[in-house]
């Protein structure tokens, strides 16, 4: 066993070329990423996760906003430092307006998830531990990093299925399928503007009970003419079930739903986006050659529309969205337990966590 793991870590590209990645280390990069959802098999299994409504105290968590923003914060910053370092090799002024669009739609899903939402729209964050904060980070460097390899023009070959679209004959790459490009615009929009709905709902509903408790301590103190003088937030570890009204009538996690609708636009959009040709210097490069790696099973389908279509497979985008999908949708489950075992039965109303009605999803 040591020697098998020895060789597969010497059959790695240097430490190096993953800051940025050369083409070898981004199709390194998205082999392994497209078993993520395999390790988040135990989440269905385990409760346990240390943030949020299920925070717990311990000597190794971050307070709510800073850890929030040092996991996410990282995907941004990744992803243009990649943008930045990569016309090296690749002259990103040149790129297709497509490809510049695409990225602009991943910073601005980070500027609001990243920066607005924690320090400017949530009321309190409660503490994340260690362990959460870091297994954001290396997930976000990760798909942060393959995203923007993929932007300036990356591909990866797969076995046995046909994944560049067919280069189109201009340097400038093509547009894709032409409906499919507008229609995830539309879609990742509509996820966008769902998603920050749904999470400022659930930050007006916590700030109006606070703000009912708060009254009612203050009523009670100057029954009692007491004041320690002691200032805490008042709007800390205070959570309310939604209301089985709007967005939240069918399930509790709109937020989850609508951004799940978000990636699968930003996937759409993504088909407009072709390899780029690579400088014959670089090509013809070992250390940049790109060898094919087989498809995990459950992303085949949508090999297989991509060809059907004849358009570029958006993997990252693709690996976002399902790997997004593996790991929230167990923790919504574990959360509309808590909402059951909190506030009854009753009051979750046989809505699903993400999935509508579906008491179990």
């Amino acid at each position: 066993m040591g020697s098998i793991i020895s060789s597969c870590v010497e059959s790695l590209p240097p430490l190096v070329d993953f800051f940025p990645p050369t083409p070898e280390a981004y199709a390194v990069l998205l082999n392994g990423f497209q078993y993520f959802p395999v390790f988040t098999l135990i989440q269905w299994l385990l409760s346990f996760y240390p943030a949020g409504k299920k925070s717990m105290n311990s000597c190794l968590n971050f307070p709510g906003r800073v850890g929030w923003v040092i996991m996410e914060l990282v995907a941004p910053i990744n992803f243009l430092f990649v943008l930045w370092k990569l016309p090296q090799t690749l002259d990103i002024a040149s790129l297709p307006l497509i490809n510049k669009l695409v990225g602009s739609l991943y910073v601005i899903h980070y500027a609001n998830r990243a920066v607005i939402s924690p320090l400017f729209a949530a009321p309190s964050m409660s503490p994340i531990h260690a362990l959460v904060v870091f297994a954001a980070v290396i997930f976000n460097w990760v798909n942060s990093s393959c995203i923007a390899s993929w932007v300036v023009g990356y591909n990866v070959s797969t076995i046995g299925y046909k994944t560049d679209g067919g280069i189109p004959s201009s340097p400038q790459g093509g547009s894709g399928s032409g409906y499919l490009p507008y229609l995830g615009l539309v879609l990742f929009f509509t996820g966008m503007i769902g998603n920050i709905y749904s999470d400022r709902t659930l930050f007006r509903l916590r700030r109006e009970e606070a703000d009912r408790r708060a009254a009612k301590e203050d009523l009670d103190q100057n029954k009692n003419d007491s004041n320690n003088g002691q200032s805490t937030n008042k709007y800390f570890k205070v959570y309310v079930i939604p209301p089985c009204q709007g967005v939240f009538r069918s399930i509790l996690y709109p937020n989850y739903a609508f951004e799940w609708i978000e990636w699968l636009g930003f996937i759409l959009v993504g088909t407009a986006i072709f390899p780029a040709r690579l400088p014959s210097a670089i090509s013809s490069s070992p250390s940049y050659s790109t060898p094919p790696f087989r498809l995990a099973p459950w992303l085949v389908p949508a090999a297989v529309l991509a060809e059907k279509f004849n358009v570029p497979l958006s993997l990252p985008g693709l690996l976002f969205l399902v790997n997004e999908i593996s790991t929230m949708l167990p923790n919504a489950r574990w959360g509309r337990k808590w909402y059951v075992e909190r506030f009854g039965e009753k009051a979750v109303g046989g809505r699903g966590a993400a999935v509508p009605w579906c008491s179990w999803l």
